[in-house]
């Protein structure tokens, strides 16, 4: 009988996740994995997310519901690489707190919490490394009178800048979303009862701050989704129209008088 695992996959560029190539290669080398050591992929959870960051679990739902199944079914969670996780040796730290196993597929299945955590080491110290070289190469290149970036087409660099964002705003709906139907499967019949125990989660909005019934709104309708029965955003009641005595009183003194 074949050993149960989770299989986590991420890439950190919106280009890879829309090519799906980068996922895809993943997914085929967790399957690969799994099937020379003999474990049975119970489920597999995939999102387009930055890694860089010791808070990036707050931005990464799936990595956070990953976890959750890996912890009822009391297995591990593969992934292909280490980087996939993080290249964070604190983020790291804090996954290995979480109490459940993490396989990654290029190391083998022997390696210890102690050796994971040498190879994040190893991994940051290489982002370092190669953020310190492209710093380096673009002070050369000011030095030499290089003018850096190009401020000849700022309107079609605002145009990418909001299709960015956009695009950011999309991607992020669409990781968020599996975590409100899950809330949804729990009980929840607001949109208020959602966006409350998505912030009890510690599941921020794409813009890292709490939930409200309209961001939650937001996100179902850059999924298509419409709220459920029950689920509409609350509307403040209008004023009350004004009596029509004080109607017409309001009137007269506005109107100029009729009579000579």
């Amino acid at each position: 009988m074949r050993k149960p695992a989770v299989a986590y996959l991420r890439v950190s560029s919106e280009q890879q996740g829309r090519s799906g190539l980068g996922l895809d290669a993943q997914r085929q080398a967790v399957g690969r994995f799994a099937a020379e050591h003999g474990f049975g992929i119970v489920e597999t959870y995939a999102e387009v997310e930055t890694g860089k960051g010791s808070d990036a679990l707050d931005r990464r739902p799936q990595l956070a519901a990953a976890l959750k199944r890996a912890k009822a079914e009391r297995c591990p969670v593969l992934v292909a690489k280490l980087d996939r996780l993080s290249r964070d040796v604190a983020f790291i730290s804090g996954l290995m707190a979480q109490r459940v196993p993490f396989i990654v597929a290029e190391l083998g299945p022997d390696v210890d919490p102690f050796m994971l955590h040498v190879y994040a080491a190893l991994a940051e110290k290489e982002r370092a490394m190669i953020s310190a070289r492209t710093r380096d190469a673009l002070a050369a290149a000011k030095a030499r009178g290089v003018r850096l970036g190009n401020r000849t087409n700022l309107p079609e660099a605002t145009r990418r800048s909001a299709a960015v964002r956009s695009a950011a705003a999309d991607r992020h709906a669409a990781n968020v979303l599996p975590v409100i139907e899950e809330v949804r499967r729990g009980g929840a019949t607001s949109l208020r009862q959602i966006a409350a125990a998505l912030t009890a989660r510690g599941v921020r909005t794409s813009r890292g701050g709490a939930w409200t019934a309209a961001a939650v709104k937001n996100v179902l309708d850059r999924q298509g989704r419409r709220p459920e029965a029950g689920q509409e955003l609350e509307v403040r009641p209008r004023q009350a129209e004004p009596t029509s005595r004080s109607a017409g009183a309001a009137a007269s003194a506005v109107e100029p008088s009729a009579r000579p």
